[in-house]
């Protein structure tokens, strides 16, 4: 029970400063927040996401990139160009690293103030680091694992950041049904998006990308959003009108 406790708190807690901070705030600015709530929410991305930690302006540009070039050759992570999921992710990798070392320059229209704390980014990328957080999970594990098949989770926790992206982009953009024509294959694979806290309504948010709310039929229901409105009326972040 203790194992299945922390791979769902691992699991969701890292998703939500993954779909929070670094796609409705640093890709989209859905919401303002001060540098006080800024710094706090950059530390706890780089906390949850722990050994899989993706730095904010990398993660902002490709995703904007997606967004521009959705589902067409130029598009970072479109299943449609790649064979499987595992080549998805070797893809993402290699756009990624380019931005987040800086090899590379976004075009001009991708260029924009994005969250930025050179201590975490520098100290996130470590595989010092990376490994330290991999060591911690393992050694969790150890002490309170009952049955051999519950390490099969660790890989999961090693690359908890990567797998969620592939989760939402390889099923985002070929399982579900849609509500708007987006002209790419943007879906919506789950009416109630309990697994990925609302990504998984790819067809609205390409719709509708600025908009904080993912749901948008009656039996939708994206649970990140009431957590980001009860942040607004807290005076946490303000949510921009749309």
């Amino acid at each position: 029970m203790i194992i299945l406790v922390f791979f769902l708190c691992h699991w969701f807690l890292s998703l939500f400063f993954q779909t929070f901070f670094q796609h409705r705030y640093a890709s989209h600015k859905m919401f303002k927040m001060n540098p006080f709530w800024e710094k706090t929410f950059y530390f706890c991305t780089f906390i949850f996401q722990g050994s899989s930690f993706l730095n904010p302006r990398a993660y902002a540009i490709m995703h904007r990139m997606h967004h521009a070039y959705s589902d067409t050759e130029k598009d970072p992570h479109s299943p449609h160009f790649i064979k499987d999921v595992f080549g998805l992710m070797m893809k993402t990798k290699r756009i990624y690293l380019d931005y987040q070392r800086y090899k590379t320059e976004p075009e001009p229209q991708f260029r924009d103030r994005y969250p930025s704390w050179g201590f975490i980014d520098n100290i996130g990328d470590k595989w010092v680091t990376r490994l330290s957080f991999g060591v911690l999970y393992t050694i969790f594990y150890i002490v309170y694992a009952t049955h051999w098949w519950m390490y099969l989770l660790l890989p999961i926790h090693y690359l908890m950041g990567p797998i969620h992206g592939a989760i939402v982009n390889w099923c985002g953009h070929k399982y579900g049904y849609s509500n708007f024509e987006n002209h790419d294959h943007s879906k919506n694979t789950l009416p109630f998006d309990f697994l990925m806290m609302g990504e998984l309504f790819q067809n609205n948010h390409h719709k509708r990308p600025n908009d904080a709310n993912f749901a948008k039929r009656w039996f939708e229901f994206d649970p990140s959003y009431p957590i980001i409105k009860l942040m607004h009326v807290l005076k946490i972040i303000k949510l921009r009108k749309v």
